[in-house]
């Protein structure tokens, strides 16, 4: 087992990985960053030659005097890096990264299909069908489309046909409207 050491608020602990995170195959995982670090802790890994997806959607801000369009990050403090395990220490010293993260102690990746998934959600456009034959905390499943595969609990009727969906390993939740025809019952 390799020992890594992380630092998080200024404390310092040890982060142990798998053997089989050992190997030379590379893989997606996640980051946690500071605060509002997200976009420049990824411009200073790509710097670092590290693939980085940043998954960012447009909103519209009010502020006293104007509106605008911004791109802000869809999970606040998270990117995804596909590196090989003998680069985590690099990611680690990189300024803004907090750590990687893991579950139960332990490194885990985000597959493939997830980061697909996402960068294919941001690239549809919202349709508009209704899913009023679904009741709300309705578990369901997406049949068709870039989510395919993908499940979630219905949330919202009120106008924008929202669903629910987590994704795994970040514990995040991203909202999404799909017409009811891709969507089944779990």
């Amino acid at each position: 087992m390799q020992i890594f050491l992380c630092a998080y608020g200024g404390l310092f602990y040890f982060c142990g990985m798998n053997e089989v995170d050992r190997m030379p195959e590379k893989k997606w995982y996640a980051l946690y960053t500071k605060s509002r670090n997200e976009k420049k802790v990824a411009e200073r890994l790509r710097e670092k030659g590290i693939t980085v997806y940043l998954p960012l959607q447009q909103t519209l801000k009010q502020w006293s005097d104007r509106r605008k369009k911004v791109w802000e990050p869809l999970f606040k403090s998270y990117l995804f890096v596909y590196t090989e395990a003998v680069e985590h220490y690099r990611v680690l010293q990189t300024d803004g990264v907090v750590c990687f993260i893991t579950i139960g102690g332990e490194l885990i990746s985000i597959p493939e299909n997830q980061i697909m998934a996402i960068k294919h959600f941001l690239q549809e456009t919202k349709p508009t069908e209704s899913l009023t034959h679904f009741s709300i905390g309705d578990r369901v499943c997406v049949v068709q489309g870039s989510m395919y595969g993908v499940e979630g609990e219905i949330i919202d009727f009120s106008g924008k046909h929202k669903v629910r969906i987590q994704i795994e390993g970040i514990n995040q939740v991203i909202d999404l409207s799909i017409p009811a025809s891709m969507l089944t019952r779990v």
